[in-house]
């Protein structure tokens, strides 16, 4: 757990230290996430997922910015040991640069998964790598032919520390935190390899043997193609995780 602690922080040191390092303006704005998350579990080997998600634009509840959904399959090589791949898409609702029309973007993306459990703690890793194909945007109300592209590898560490005697027992809760660490990979990423950090803490409610509901506060730390403008976004999260296995 200390070296997961140890790992939070260096994560945000780094990218604070990245940030302040050069003349740099910064863009405040909070928002609201929303999210169902489906794991099924088919066989012992086999599953598939799906999840969707709604965030809003500004002031928490104003407007709209993306929409998701991302379907996928998934390989478990052991019980603590998954291997996922899967697509996204996302509706970019309109904004600075497409101010009329929404743009479009496509991922394909796959995720190495691992987890270890102790009698009272759960710490998840997880390394992602996903191609992004995003829209080209011809004017404010049209959109341009063919699709601008690059990678992105995300990595993302979460830990759940139950707070009952019942540990993850139904009706309980857990406290929650995370670090997610994203970065741009491409030939046209010139000015911002480093794209982004969540950091987020919270709370899981425990519906069942399965599932939990997530609420907490996340704060996104972005940075922007120039290399000197970022966006730091305070975001209030909610998600259902809804967990369904069909072994015998």
């Amino acid at each position: 757990m200390s070296k997961f602690l140890c790992f939070l922080v260096l994560i945000i040191t780094t990218t604070d230290t990245e940030g302040s390092a050069q003349s740099k303006l910064i863009e405040h704005n909070s928002q609201g996430w929303i999210a169902y998350v489906n794991q099924t579990r088919l066989s012992q080997k086999w599953g598939i997922g799906f999840d969707g998600h709604l965030r809003t634009k500004e002031q928490l509840f104003n407007g709209l910015s993306q929409a998701i959904i991302r379907p996928a399959i998934t390989y478990y090589l052991n019980e603590d040991l998954k291997l996922t791949a899967g697509y996204a898409y996302v509706n970019l609702f309109p904004s600075d640069n497409h101010k009329n029309i929404s743009m479009p973007e496509h991922r394909p993306w796959v995720q190495l998964q691992w987890q270890n459990k102790f009698p009272k703690l759960k710490f998840i890793q997880s390394v992602r790598v996903e191609e992004r194909f995003r829209h080209k945007i011809l004017n404010n109300d049209q959109l341009a032919q063919g699709y601008d592209r690059n990678y992105r590898m995300r990595l993302n560490l979460s830990i759940q520390y139950p707070l009952s005697k019942k540990k993850f027992a139904p009706g309980t809760f857990s406290f929650a935190a995370g670090s997610e660490l994203m970065m741009n990979l491409g030939k046209k990423i010139i000015y911002n390899t480093f794209d982004q950090n969540r950091f987020f803490l919270g709370f899981h409610y425990h519906v069942n043997k399965q599932d939990y509901i997530q609420f907490g506060y996340m704060n996104v730390f972005q940075q922007l193609s120039t290399g000197i403008q970022y966006k730091s976004t305070n975001a209030a999260r909610l998600f259902y995780f809804h967990n369904i296995d069909l072994r015998k």
